[in-house]
């Protein structure tokens, strides 16, 4: 199970760090993924990290101002987003994929958190 926090509302060049803490006892045997879904469109891939964090991905828009980590001790992962734009409000969803390291596809994932919505404003 995965649970999906830190979000709110903030103002344009402003930062958020949201957190996924997961349950279980094998959360280092899963790599990780952040995504998002803004209002009337898609849910789209925003970073990805692999089991050991030793890998990280970003899309274009989100390299350089998103960070994602996690520390596999506390079952956890984070997504450091900075320089927020009013283009990056939607409800972020933090998933698990078991065989996919670094994976812009939703069906590759196997778990799903529930979202955090993150709004920044003008």
């Amino acid at each position: 199970q995965l649970q999906a926090s830190g979000g709110g509302l903030v103002q344009a060049g402003g930062s958020l760090r949201l957190s996924c803490a997961a349950s279980g006892r094998t959360f280092g045997s899963y790599n990780m993924g952040w995504f998002r879904q803004a209002p009337g469109k898609e849910r789209e891939f925003v970073s990805a990290i692999s089991r050991s964090g030793g890998s990280t991905y970003y899309t274009d828009s989100t390299k350089g101002r998103f960070t994602i980590s996690r520390d596999n001790a506390q079952n956890t992962v984070w997504l450091q987003m900075n320089s927020l734009k009013p283009e990056d409000t939607a409800v972020y969803y933090c998933a698990a994929s078991r065989s996919y390291e670094g994976s812009w596809f939703q069906w590759q994932y196997d778990y799903w958190g529930q979202g955090t919505q993150v709004t920044v404003s003008s």
